[in-house]
């Protein structure tokens, strides 16, 4: 048994598609944890730095990729949430499915409401999911500030700050 958290983002296609209940709801068998969730416009420098990897390994779809995440083609919003507990990762990675929508077994998330765009030849694959331990700790640290998650899963430091902070009126 390994306890191990992992990132999942529902992607605009999916917030548009309104199948966010759906997503959470074949997540849940699972039997996995929120432990956060927020909706996220995605800033550019956000979504360069989450598909840095990309970057490198598909340069051609790279921009495009950016596009679809900050909303470009859909909605400017994303839903990111971190899962926790047992054999997280695995969990999560099946019921989501491969990657490629088309190659996807139907009955996983990815292979019932994801699609190749054919004008963009993005992969509308409605969600992401962390594929490793190491992914998971750079992309949670990347899109959650400690305060956001309700459970220590990494070290932090506390430090004093003077922040400028929205209050409401």
């Amino acid at each position: 048994m390994v306890l191990q958290q992992t990132l999942v983002l529902v992607k605009p296609d999916g917030l548009i598609k309104s199948i966010t209940g759906n997503i959470i709801n074949e997540l849940s068998t699972t039997k996995l944890k929120i432990i956060a969730a927020k909706i996220v416009s995605v800033p550019k420098e956000l979504a360069e730095k989450h598909y840095s990897e990309l970057k490198k390994s598909k340069p051609e779809i790279f921009e495009e990729v950016l596009k679809y995440i900050q909303g470009e083609y859909h909605t400017n919003r994303v839903l990111a949430m971190v899962y926790y507990g047992e054999d997280a990762i695995s969990k999560i990675r099946d019921v989501a499915g491969i990657t490629n929508p088309e190659n996807a077994d139907p009955t996983t998330i990815r292979g019932r409401y994801g699609r190749i765009n054919s004008q963009t030849n993005v992969l509308e694959n409605c969600m992401h999911a962390s594929d490793s331990e190491e992914d998971a700790k750079k992309e949670i640290q990347l899109w959650f500030s400690p305060h956001e998650i309700v459970k220590d899963i990494y070290p932090t430091k506390t430090e004093t700050k003077e922040l400028e902070i929205k209050e409401w009126e």
